[in-house]
């Protein structure tokens, strides 16, 4: 069997809150004992890698640094592979500069190349009528991603990515590059991470909008879990459909549902419960 490995979102699959959904650990923690390459996703450029990792290990999982990509990381790397030593104008937090200063990016109030927009709890209206002036002045329009809110928990939301970006679209008339999830320019980073082929790859979210459009885009193995923001009752909505539908990553214990996954053998009705 040729070698396979796993791309997994995490807010609604593998945690909610600060609780680890019921048998994430166990599947996680079997997946590094088996040998099988894995890689967290997130498309919330507020946390570094570290910070990331740190809520994970106490919550249980068996998981290091190396082992979490966000959209901020991908938002960087994608920027320096277009302009060495650029500058930009950043309105988000600690992950998104933390990952800019890495590629050698320097943070500017005035001409920046990009104006880049990620999450942020104190977005001020200032800032935004400044990336206006900005944008209207040449800097190009850089989104983390386009998710349009954020769970906060306890059924709550706040303002995600995308709302911002809208705002500054219609305010320019410019039209937001967008690096997180769906963007093909993350799932082919995180493949290429993990040294996987895309047939090797294989995907496992909550959110049909970003994890499973983004990876089956790709043609990755696409595994979507009921446990988070998408509902079985949501999938008519939709003109694609992912390989397999799971309750939780907890179904993945069992190991002939396992074995299907790893071999893309999925029943005519994908569901799989």
């Amino acid at each position: 069997m040729a070698q396979k490995g796993f791309l997994i979102d995490m807010d609604g699959v593998i945690y909610k809150g600060s609780e680890p959904i019921p048998g994430a650990v166990e599947f996680i923690n079997s997946l590094r004992e088996k040998g099988f390459p894995f890689l967290f996703l997130t498309n919330n450029s507020q946390r570094t890698p570290r910070d990331v990792c740190y809520k994970l290990r106490k919550l249980g999982f068996n998981v290091n640094d190396e082992d979490i990509f966000t959209c901020a990381m991908a938002t960087a790397r994608y920027l320096a592979s277009r302009k060495e030593q650029g500058t930009a104008y950043v309105i988000g937090e600690g992950g998104l500069l933390n990952e800019l200063h890495n590629v050698g990016y320097s943070i500017v109030d005035d001409h920046p190349d990009y104006v880049i927009i990620g999450e942020g709890r104190t977005i001020m209206l200032e800032s935004v009528d400044k990336a206006i002036n900005m944008i209207m002045n040449g800097s190009k329009l850089i989104a983390t991603n386009l998710d349009p809110n954020c769970p906060v928990g306890n059924g709550k939301y706040r303002a995600g990515c995308g709302a911002f970006v809208a705002m500054l679209e219609f305010a320019t008339g410019k039209q937001a590059f967008s690096v997180g999830k769906p963007s093909p320019v993350m799932m082919r980073m995180a493949r290429k991470l993990l040294e996987l082929s895309t047939d090797e790859t294989i995907m496992i979210g909550d959110t049909m909008t970003t994890d499973i459009l983004g990876a089956g885009s790709m043609g990755f193995t696409t595994v979507l879990t009921l446990s988070g923001v998408t509902k079985e009752a949501d999938l008519d909505q939709f003109g694609y459909a992912p390989d397999f539908i799971i309750r939780s990553v907890k179904d993945l214990l069992d190991e002939e549902l396992f074995a299907k996954v790893l071999d893309k053998q999925h029943e005519p009705i994908l569901t799989v419960a």
